[in-house]
């Protein structure tokens, strides 16, 4: 994913976000509409996860030190983190509050007009944020459905804004449900279920939100597409006869550390084996321009020892060749 790309979405959702929030709670303050509240803290949320985003962005891009010596790419997934945190504590919890306290407490809707006209407005301009989200992420998810790209993206903030403005769009629906049922009854106990139902699909997607970005903070591989690559970059068929073994991690979302134990020809020169490294760097670079940090160690191929399990070729987690 594209940088670029990524913060145009991002923008995109925070100035809707923003806009929607405010309209939300000036319909809730003339209404008393509990859906109404926990919909403006809803995008209210969203615009302070949309923020973590861009500032995580920002602090990635500072350059390495010796006490951090692979760079801060990783902060991006730390604040994409965050949001999920923020969104299930201050969004969720907070609508299955409201939810509650409206339906043991509840009371008619005043002034309808301006709950539903909000809600309204409200789906239009989220539709319009969800779309850019949707155009951005089609750019770069080739032929992945949805759930893959959500699971697969290595860059996190595109399927956080995604995921976002779905649940955006799903619980102003449950939201100008839950008004509508409220006053064509008059009663407000329907307004309070669909603020509960808004809290548990606000939960639902911070779940789903924390489980991907835990497992990109954990570190995660090279793409199966791109550790093909650098494996077939690797060998020259001259010097670099095969790959031993190898370890990918993303140190970011465009950055990736490469580790092999490449096997060479027990006759070759010390010389000839630092030229081969050289150009085997260079190879893996213009096949996965994202591979900056490569180690390479050259070693023999044992036949026997292959035989014996003991030194498989490219099996991921394979032992030493000695």
């Amino acid at each position: 994913m594209s940088a670029s790309g990524g913060t145009k979405a991002i923008v995109a959702a925070l100035v809707a976000n923003l806009a929607i929030a405010v309209a939300k709670f000036v319909a809730f303050l003339f209404s008393g509409s509990s859906s109404m509240l926990a919909e403006s803290v809803h995008s209210l949320a969203d615009s302070g996860n949309q923020g973590l985003l861009l500032l995580g962005g920002k602090k990635a891009k500072r350059e390495a030190t010796p006490q951090h010596p692979f760079g801060y790419g990783r902060e991006r997934y730390i604040y994409a983190f965050l949001v999920s945190i923020v969104l299930f504590s201050v969004g969720g919890m907070f609508a299955i509050y409201e939810g509650y306290e409206k339906i043991k407490h509840p009371h008619e809707i005043e002034a309808w007009y301006w709950p539903v006209g909000v809600l309204v407005f409200a789906i239009i301009a989220e539709s319009f944020s969800f779309r850019t989200a949707i155009v951005e992420s089609n750019q770069t998810r080739g032929n992945l459905s949805w759930k893959d790209f959500i699971r697969r993206a290595k860059a996190p903030e595109l399927p956080v804004v995604l995921l976002e403005d779905l649940g955006a769009l799903v619980g102003l629906i449950l939201a100008l449900a839950g008004v509508s049922l409220a006053i064509a009854t008059g009663d407000g106990i329907w307004d309070g279920i669909g603020t509960l139902c808004i809290g548990v699909l606000l939960i639902i997607i911070a779940i789903v939100l924390a489980a991907e970005t835990k497992s990109l903070l954990l570190g995660e591989a090279a793409g199966t597409e791109d550790v093909d690559k650098i494996q077939a970059a690797l060998v020259d068929g001259d010097t670099v006869t095969r790959v031993i073994h190898m370890r990918t991690l993303h140190l970011g979302p465009e950055e990736l550390l490469v580790a092999a134990k490449i096997a060479v020809r027990h006759d070759e020169t010390a010389t000839d084996v630092a030229h081969a490294i050289n150009a085997a760097e260079d190879r893996i670079r213009a096949a996965v321009p994202i591979a900056r940090v490569i180690y390479l160690e050259p070693d023999i191929y044992s036949e026997a020892a292959a035989a014996a399990g003991e030194n498989p070729a490219t099996t991921p987690g394979g032992p030493s060749a000695h």
